[in-house]
């Protein structure tokens, strides 16, 4: 028996890719309903995160004109991983296999077809791996490179050059539902589920039109979330930091009075430099804590991740 396939693409303000997305993507649900490996019930699930262009007017557009297409809005911006959790969500009730990529197609779409043979060989999981980052710039390089070798220092169980480009069975999303943290971040949380799972390389594409939008801050803010939402090592470290620091001011301290008994001068300077340091150590330090209590305070108040204004799929299933 054929299993149904969903596609689901979080979206934010891309009118400009969504004409050239569809065509691509029924393109493919066309092949693989041919070639019998996935059910003619198999949908697109768009999920529009706020957008402020037309980018719900198009899914509309589209759910009219073609059958593949459905979609869900969300009634405010909730960023990229609460959107792609909400349509997996949604798409969990309708399908048996989920593959969500992202709306500009930087992600290769011909291993889709890759993604569910390897699910019919027992994989719940598959991963979309880049192949390499050649294309990136040194910065970007440089940054994602820090970030997987500290979350495996970390002994944060990672897959390196992933971003959300990956297939997940029913029973995956279905352990999913079970995660209930505010600050989600969907590249940890599903390789901690367990399930069996498999690695589909690729090479990453040029975005074809509109712009990127994960801003530095945003990259920033992920990758912070991706540690310290598996991880307290940041908080624990500073008491050891501190620790050091103290007896390093201390030994300081000693030899500048030593030296300045002596008739040595100037030597209070670097005295005075390491308290500023510690200083600003402090501050640092606050800031890391803060940000684990602020944390806690936004995962007991226990507000919804989203909230969907209007659900195609829903509205179908009634028709």
């Amino acid at each position: 028996m054929t299993s149904i396939l969903y596609l689901v693409v979080p979206c934010y303000d891309e009118e400009k890719m969504l004409d050239i997305t569809t065509k691509k993507l029924s393109s493919i649900l066309d092949k693989l309903i041919q070639k019998k490996k996935i059910h003619k019930k198999s949908k697109i699930l768009y999920v529009n995160d706020g957008s402020k262009d037309a980018t719900w007017d198009k899914i509309l557009s589209f759910h009219s004109s073609n059958s593949y297409v459905t979609g869900i809005c969300l009634s405010r911006n909730r960023g990229h991983q609460n959107a792609l959790y909400a349509g997996l969500m949604v798409a969990k009730e309708y399908a048996d296999i989920v593959i969500s990529l992202d709306g500009d197609l930087q992600d290769d779409t011909s291993c889709i077809e890759t993604m569910i043979d390897q699910y019919h060989h027992g994989y719940d999981i598959v991963y979309g791996v880049r192949n390499s980052r050649k294309k990136d710039s040194f910065l970007k390089k440089f940054t994602a490179n820090s970030f997987y070798y500290i979350r495996q220092k970390l002994g944060i169980e990672t897959i390196s050059n992933h971003a959300d480009f990956r297939l997940t069975s029913k029973r995956v999303l279905d352990a999913l539902e079970k995660y209930r943290e505010v600050h989600l971040y969907l590249r940890g949380i599903i390789p901690s589920i367990g399930y069996p799972f498999t690695i589909v390389y690729y090479d990453r594409n040029e975005r074809i039109a509109g712009q990127t939008k994960y801003s530095l801050s945003k990259m920033f803010q992920l990758a912070w979330d991706g540690i310290s939402s598996f991880s307290i090592f940041p908080i624990t470290s500073i008491l050891y930091i501190g620790i050091f620091l103290t007896l390093f001011n201390l030994i300081l301290l000693i030899i500048s009075f030593v030296q300045y008994f002596m008739g040595i001068r100037g030597v209070l300077s670097i005295l005075f430099f390491s308290i500023y340091f510690s200083l600003g150590f402090i501050l640092i330090a606050i800031g890391i804590v803060g940000d684990y209590i602020g944390k806690v305070f936004e995962e007991v108040k226990a507000r919804p991740r989203y909230i969907i204004s209007r659900n195609l799929c829903e509205e179908d299933k009634y028709e």
